[in-house]
C-alpha cells in the first residue's frame, strides 16, 4: 500500500484532539468513520468539528461552500468494529494511560483490515509500551501531533524494533500528504522532541517567575516578541547558521564558552513545582489576559479563537493554506 492508496480512515476518540485529526482527514477529501464511546460523546465531537470549520471559514482558510462537502466526508459511530472495518489508515486518540491504549488498540486489532496501519496520538508513552501486547506491533506506530493537528502541520512519529520500516516510511508519506510536517524519531525517547524542548524552556520560563526575577506576563512577552517570533518562520538552528557569516560553526566557535555562565545559573531542577508555580503565576496571567486588546480577547474562548486566527494567518505564510 502507497501513501496515496489511503481513501479510508478511522479516528478513535472524538476529544479536542481527535476530532481536530478528523477535520483534518475530512478537509483533505477523506473518508473518515469518528468513533467514541456513546452519543453524547459523539455530540461534543461534532460541536468541536462545527466549530473548527466555521473558524477555517471566518478566518478565509477555506470557503463556506466547501463546508457541507467536508462533513459529509465524516460518519459517526459508538463502536470501533464498525469504525475500523475499512479502515487504511488508523489515528488512535484514547487517553493518555498505557492500559487504555492496550485495550483500545486490541479492540482495533480485533476489527480492522490485516494491512491496516495504527497510529497512537500518545503524547509521552513509548510506542513499545503500547503496542506490547499487540498481535501486529509491525503495523503500529506512534502519531503524535501537536494541538490543534487540523492547524499545527507537526506531527511526530514514532517506533520500535518490531515496527516494519515500511510502515513507518507509510505513516511518513501519509502525513505529508495531507499538508503535515511529520518528523521520525530513530530511537524512543520519553515525551518524544518538541515536548522536551517545550518542557526545556517552560522549566527555565517557571525558575526566572519563581526566583522573582520577572512576572509571568514578561517571560511570555520576551518569548513571544523575541525567539517566538524567529521559530515562527526556522528552527533554531537555522536560525544560529543565519546568525554568523561561518554559519551555525561559526556561531558556535564564536560562542566559545561564554553560556558556561548563563547554564551555571539556569535552572535544572528535576521535580515541577506545580502547585507553588500555579499559586504565584496565576495572578500574572489572569492580568495579561484582563490587559489584553479587546481583539485578542479577555477569556480562555477568546483568546483560543485568537490563537487559531493568527496560526492561520502563519500557515498561510508557509502556503498551508
Amino acid at each position: 500500500m502507497k501513501a496515496e492508496d489511503i481513501k479510508q480512515v478511522a479516528s478513535i476518540g472524538g476529544g479536542v484532539i481527535g476530532s481536530s485529526w478528523t477535520t483534518l482527514f475530512a478537509l483533505r477529501g477523506l473518508k473518515v468513520y469518528q468513533y467514541d464511546i456513546n452519543d453524547e460523546c459523539i455530540e461534543k465531537c461534532k460541536e468541536h468539528i462545527e466549530s473548527n470549520l466555521a473558524s477555517l471559514v471566518e478566518f478565509g482558510a477555506i470557503e463556506a461552500d466547501k463546508v457541507e462537502g467536508i462533513k459529509a466526508n465524516i460518519s459517526y459511530t459508538t463502536t470501533i468494529a464498525e469504525a475500523v472495518k475499512d479502515a487504511q489508515f488508523i489515528q488512535e486518540n484514547g487517553p493518555e494511560r498505557l492500559p487504555i491504549k492496550q485495550s483500545i488498540l486490541a479492540e482495533i486489532e480485533a476489527a480492522a483490515p490485516a494491512d491496516a496501519l495504527y497510529a497512537s496520538s500518545s503524547s509521552g508513552l513509548l510506542i513499545s509500551d503500547v503496542t506490547a501486547n499487540a498481535t501486529h506491533p509491525e503495523r503500529c506506530v506512534g502519531g503524535h501531533p501537536y494541538n490543534p493537528p487540523h492547524l499545527i502541520p507537526l506531527v511526530e512519529i514514532t517506533y520500535c524494533e518490531k515496527t516494519d520500516q515500511a510502515n513507518v516510511q507509510l505513516a511518513k508519506d501519509f502525513y505529508q500528504s495531507i499538508g503535515k510536517e511529520a518528523v521520525v524519531l530513530n530511537k524512543e525517547c520519553p515525551g518524544y522532541i518538541a515536548n522536551r524542548l517545550q518542557l526545556a524552556v517552560y522549566r527555565e520560563m517557571i525558575d526566572l517567575v519563581m526566583r522573582g526575577i520577572c512576572s509571568a506576563e514578561d517571560a511570555d512577552k520576551s518569548l513571544v516578541y523575541g525567539p517566538g517570533i524567529r521559530w515562527a518562520i526556522f528552527g533554531h538552528n537555522m536560525i544560529m547558521q543565519l546568525g554568523n557569516p561561518g554559519g551555525l560553526k561559526g556561531m558556535m566557535e564564536m560562542l566559545g564558552d561564554g553560556g558556561d555562565v548563563w547554564l551555571a545559573d539556569m535552572a535544572d531542577w528535576k521535580h515541577m513545582p506545580n502547585k507553588e508555580y500555579g499559586e504565584i503565576a496565576q495572578a500574572s496571567v489572569d492580568e495579561m489576559m484582563k490587559n489584553f486588546p479587546d481583539e485578542v480577547g479577555h477569556t480562555n474562548q477568546e483568546c483560543a479563537k485568537y490563537r487559531d486566527k493568527m496560526l492561520v494567518e502563519i500557515l498561510k505564510l508557509h502556503h498551508k493554506f
